[in-house]
């Protein structure tokens, strides 16, 4: 069964990029699954198949998008064990670990969080996304852990997506840091976008990007002898770009404690506790947890917040730097 979707260009979205566009009308389809759609013909433009994902509308543009049911059968179960924090017949809250990705990509079709949900839930998803992303709503890295909502169907896909869209829903995230910030507390704001040099990275952009804004404050500053400088920090987003707190953080001067992408070089320890060394070297992960999500429920309207405790390797090098610095 496949299912249209309808467009008009207005004068505000005129020389935009026709993926682009659409992206932005329809939140719920990914740039990535809607250039597939183009490449396979399924979208018309003024009633004529067009190919090209980087064609410009105009204003008054026509666009009519073919969006084919999924095929579920295509994504493999996985018999990974989820940590469920809430579940209802319309949606479930899980407890993301570190070290596994959100949904199948290059390199990687059966041991995600996906093919562990269709193996959960028995492929009981919302579907009217990207096929290789049943039930996602939004991501967080694969070396970050932490709270994650699931649509187990379109009603609750459709609505989540819109609370994501309007910045209505509330993610604070814990993090350390090398250094500690200027000023403690604050709002970064800037553009975004994909890294020039590195196109697996992202990079604030100064005249290009999408607009992320992240509101920070130092819970804990860790500063003496037998330690470098290292400050517990809590983020709360209002925008969701990727990779944005670890972006921010490092175009602050601050990268995340274990964060390999974006690293920073620094001194070698002088004096260092060997405990905390030792920690800070066997860390393999970015010490970034998804701590709260809060959101109101896509059927009942009822405001619901969760909260989600540091994972042990994390809370040990927290208890570490805590125990140096009395």
């Amino acid at each position: 069964m496949k299912k249209i979707s309808n467009f008009l260009v207005s004068k505000n979205d005129q020389s935009k990029r026709i993926d682009i566009y659409i992206n932005s009308q329809k939140k719920e389809l990914s740039r990535t699954r809607i250039k597939n759609l183009i490449l396979k013909e399924k979208l018309k433009l003024n009633n004529k198949i067009i190919k090209i994902p980087s064609y410009k509308v105009s204003i008054g543009d026509k666009i009519d998008l073919e969006i084919p049911e999924p095929k579920k059968a295509s994504l493999k179960p996985y018999n990974f064990k989820l940590e469920i924090i809430y579940e209802d017949n319309d949606l479930l809250v899980i407890n993301k670990p570190a070290g596994i990705i959100m949904h199948p990509g290059a390199g990687n079709y059966e041991k995600t969080i996906v093919n562990a949900l269709m193996n959960y839930c028995d492929g009981n998803l919302s579907n009217i996304g990207d096929e290789l992303r049943p039930g996602i709503v939004h991501r967080i890295d694969k070396d970050t852990s932490g709270l994650v909502v699931i649509a187990k169907n379109n009603m609750s896909h459709e609505n989540l997506s819109k609370q994501f869209n309007r910045h209505s829903i509330s993610r604070i995230y814990q993090l350390m840091i090398w250094g500690k910030l200027r000023p403690q507390s604050g709002r970064i704001e800037t553009l975004i976008t994909r890294s020039s040099k590195n196109r697996q990275l992202m990079e604030v952009g100064v005249t290009k990007g999408k607009k992320a804004i992240t509101n920070y404050k130092t819970l804990e500053i860790f500063e003496n002898n037998k330690t470098p400088t290292l400050s517990l920090v809590e983020c709360k987003l209002e925008t969701g770009r990727t990779h944005q707190i670890r972006v921010h953080m490092s175009h602050k001067g601050n990268n995340i404690l274990g964060d390999k992408k974006y690293k920073k070089k620094f001194k070698k320890f002088i004096n260092i506790d060997s405990n905390l060394e030792n920690l800070i070297h066997k860390l393999n992960r970015q010490f970034l947890h998804a701590k709260t999500l809060g959101f109101a429920h896509p059927k009942t309207g009822k405001e619901l917040e969760f909260s989600s405790i540091l994972p042990q390797d994390l809370e040990n090098i927290l208890k570490t730097v805590r125990n140096i610095d009395k």
